[in-house]
């Protein structure tokens, strides 16, 4: 016994929707009209199926499921309904009038005007606006093929716009068209007519192939992956797909690695990664940039100027408009002291966006790193690379200052010289072993600039020479 309503109302419900209570076709088509007011389309054929089942002679079942599946997209299945339709009641005139329009959505030219002539001789106001539709269809294809034969790509569109408009069904119109696409360069509107294709037709290995090959065309290894396997999902033996599968899964373990790799700061191992998808791929051009394009921010990460400024160079070949490129170039440019071709590329990328904040303050900082170059330059006098450690700063300090230290040098013209080398290599330690006034040198400030505060401050207190090593101290006197 039910005890509560809520149950009663869940209980009634169930029975309601499930289409195994209904025992008569009439009510499982009671059902299935109520399920399709309601939108439940799945429901709705559920019921016209069971109707079906308990009686194939009832016409209205098949023209109910025929509805349904004009509204799923299932026109196959619905035309073999309404051919049902009228094989068992031939006067129905409204279900010869859906067979027309199916057929001309499918571009069944021929067919549809057999099936309009038997219409018209009987139901006249239902045929004037397939009348209509069929002459503008066949002039449209006709046009359409014509100005293809001609090269007249772009006009070629058009006409198979307005044909595709009429016969949304027709796969050999999405094809020319996807081919007037290819032929002016516009793969994206191509592949959303194949995409169109393979949602159309059963089983279409050949539409799942080209889409793949359109996306990795495009430089897009993931969606060509995506397309590749529903192919193989079709038909797992299908050499060509198998072929093109197993080339881009493997160049997209290859990327996805290397961008891990780069995610975890690992900029070498990703740079070892871009390398070996390079080997899978070296002549699409799409994807070469791509890998260049990662291989450029890579190397610049990894601070490995030369290989930076080659690969950022032909990612530039290809795209001079590319900013990140020029801005990265420009960045390895700094790290090998090239400062004049650092500023010139970060004019370049100025050019191309005077918006862009991270060029106009990259090229500041270049500008004054120039300046900087031209008088005293930390780096070189320590002879260290500019993304030395404080511990490679150190030692190369050490070593400067034992051979440098004017004690060594009995010549009093010798002696000068050492000291004023050995005055440089003091302030190079002072600058490039302290976090922020190496930030400032780095970005084209010299913290021990005489006209500073902190250099007046420092040239002030200079009074001798500190020798530093194994916990020693010396100092050289002047005087």
């Amino acid at each position: 016994m039910i005890n509560s309503p809520r149950k009663f109302v869940l209980v009634i419900l169930s029975v309601f929707l499930d289409p195994s209570w209904a025992t008569t076709v009439e009510q499982h088509l009671q059902m299935g009209t109520q399920m399709l007011r309601a939108g439940n389309l799945g429901e709705a054929l559920n019921h016209y199926h069971a109707a079906i089942e308990g009686n194939t002679k009832n016409y209205i079942a098949y023209f109910q499921r025929a509805t349904v599946y004009l509204a799923l997209g299932r026109h196959r299945q619905a035309l073999s309904d309404l051919e049902s339709v009228i094989s068992l009641k031939p006067d129905f005139h409204q279900a010869r009038s859906e067979k027309v329009g199916v057929l001309i959505k499918r571009g069944s030219i021929e067919d549809a005007k057999m099936e309009l002539e038997k219409l018209m001789k009987s139901d006249l106001d239902r045929a004037q606006d397939h009348l209509r539709s069929i002459p503008v269809l066949a002039q449209s294809i006709e046009d359409g093929d014509s100005f293809f034969e001609n090269s007249d790509y772009a006009n070629a569109i058009d006409s198979y716009d307005k044909a595709i408009e009429i016969a949304k069904w027709d796969v050999s119109l999405r094809e020319k068209r996807s081919e007037c696409y290819l032929k002016l360069g516009n793969v994206v509107s191509a592949i959303s007519d194949v995409r169109a294709v393979a949602k159309l037709t059963n089983d279409n290995t050949d539409a799942y192939l080209k889409l793949s090959k359109l996306h990795y065309f495009m430089g897009e290894e993931e969606e060509s992956l995506k397309e590749i396997r529903e192919c193989l999902k079709l038909d797992q033996d299908h050499k060509e797909c198998h072929a093109h599968y197993k080339k881009v899964k493997k160049l997209a373990k290859f990327l996805s690695t290397a961008q891990d790799r780069v995610n975890e700061g690992d900029y070498h191992g990703a740079i070892d990664k871009l390398h070996a998808a390079q080997k899978v791929e070296s002549a699409e051009p799409k994807i070469v940039l791509k890998v260049n394009s990662r291989l450029c921010l890579a190397n610049k990460q990894a601070s490995e100027s030369a290989a930076c400024i080659e690969t950022c160079t032909k990612v530039l070949e290809s795209n001079s408009q590319d900013i990140e490129a020029l801005t990265n170039r420009a960045e390895c440019h700094i790290l090998a002291e090239d400062y004049e071709s650092g500023v010139v590329d970060y004019k370049e990328a100025v050019n191309i966006n005077p918006d862009n904040r991270g060029s106009k303050e990259g090229l500041k900082r270049a500008e004054r790193l120039l300046k900087l170059s031209k008088k005293r330059d930390y780096y070189k006098i320590l002879g260290v690379p500019r993304n030395a450690s404080k511990q490679q700063i150190n030692k190369a300090y050490r070593k400067l200052a034992r051979e440098l230290h004017p004690d060594k040098f009995p010549d009093e013209k010798e002696k000068a010289e050492a000291e004023k080398k050995f005055i440089d290599l003091a302030a190079a330690k002072e600058v490039l072993t302290d976090d922020e006034k190496r930030e400032q040198f780095d970005n084209g400030e010299d913290p021990l600039d005489p006209e500073t505060e902190q250099g007046r401050n420092f040239h002030q207190h200079f009074h001798g020479f500190p020798f530093g090593g194994d916990g020693q101290q010396f100092f050289f006197k002047f005087g």
